[in-house]
């Protein structure tokens, strides 16, 4: 809708507000739906907790997934030499920390796989 404005004579766009919430993403996103283990919501839950606790901002569980895969795409790291899930953990942790995760709590988080 647009109205003449008296003063100078100029159109003026009225623009209807949208409803919900305003778009946050800068590029095409899909929503996608994914089965994560309870003990990987509630640890994505403490990680939102502590960084609002630590720094007064907040910070999803999406925020913190699209973060995760965009630094493993980044990373360069070849998933394609893993046969599994597990593998592939093991690959990631050692990556991220430098060193090989100890053998029984690797086996603990297999056997949950």
């Amino acid at each position: 809708m647009s109205k003449k404005t008296p003063e100078r004579g100029k159109t003026a766009v009225h623009l209807k507000a949208r409803r919900g919430r305003p778009p946050v993403h800068r590029e095409a996103w899909a929503k996608v739906s994914v089965v994560l283990f309870e003990r990987q919501v509630a640890s994505l839950d403490r990680l939102t907790h502590n960084v609002r606790k630590k720094i007064g901002k907040t910070m999803t569980r999406a925020e913190i997934i699209r973060a995760l895969i965009d630094g493993l795409i980044t990373s360069g790291i070849d998933i394609t030499q893993h046969a599994s899930e597990a593998t592939l953990r093991a690959h990631v942790v050692e990556r991220l920390t430098g060193r090989r995760p100890a053998a029984r709590k690797r086996a603990n988080i297999q056997r949950r796989d």
